[in-house]
């Protein structure tokens, strides 16, 4: 079995805290995800031991790769801070500040992808420069010579949002290439779904790199033919 990064989100809300839980956990289905919100008397708030138990299960869920912890506002991320201080293994943990919701889809779809606590961590933190900026996470790289260009329209009838996004981003994972989606940086989900591409829009995907054919292909043929088949359009529908 992949060993694969945890995660822990602390809210001041119970219900924030559960709600961004399911919502990462349908693009992350094989990554733990752990969740603490409000004081123990059930207000809002954050609780010292709830999130040091909370956090100690997903430790022993990541068999040794390791827990990040994201925060949504400042006394939650001291709880973290101090529950990592008295960890047995403040090694294996790491506190992603950063935007909360965005910050634990990034971090979730880079933990599904196989990612570092290193780079998980980075997920959160590209998510915090995406969301504060407004634009990319980055400047796409000038196309190098030799790079290919499919066409897709895009099939899913939510467009490229949500799960979609997270597949695309999964797929795209696996080559070596630089790729991008609508001049976005395809192996990020956040990046795609800032792109906010609504069904039946004609997309470019492009790549460069040892397997730019292959990646090209791929993702456009996936794009056409859709990532959520309940939620495929179809052409008689358009």
């Amino acid at each position: 079995m992949t060993k694969r990064v945890a995660l822990v989100l602390v809210s001041h809300s119970r219900l924030i805290a559960e709600g961004t839980k399911e919502l990462a956990a349908q693009m992350a289905p094989d990554v733990h995800i752990g969740a603490s919100g409000g004081n123990p008397n059930g207000g809002l708030g954050t609780s010292f031991d709830a999130v040091q138990m909370v956090t100690g299960e997903a430790l022993r869920s990541s068999k040794g790769a390791g827990v990040v912890l994201v925060s949504d506002l400042g006394s939650a991320a001291m709880t973290i801070d101090t529950v990592i201080e008295f960890s047995d293994d403040p090694d294996l943990l790491r506190h992603a500040p950063g935007p909360f919701v965005e910050g634990a889809i990034a971090a979730a779809v880079s933990a599904q992808n196989g990612g570092s606590l290193a780079e998980v961590v980075g997920a959160v933190t590209e998510a915090a420069r995406l969301m504060c900026s407004g634009l990319p996470e980055e400047e796409p790289d000038a196309l190098q010579e030799g790079a290919v260009t499919r066409t897709a329209v895009i099939a899913d009838a939510a467009g490229l949002h949500a799960r979609p996004a997270a597949k695309l981003a999964a797929l795209a994972a696996t080559f070596d290439s630089d790729i991008q989606v609508g001049g976005a940086n395809a192996k990020s989900a956040l990046a795609v779904m800032a792109l906010a591409l609504p069904a039946g829009r004609e997309v470019e995907v492009t790549a460069s790199g040892p397997d730019a054919k292959a990646a090209a292909d791929a993702l456009a043929d996936a794009i056409t033919a859709g990532f959520d088949v309940a939620g495929v359009v179809n052409e008689q529908d358009n």
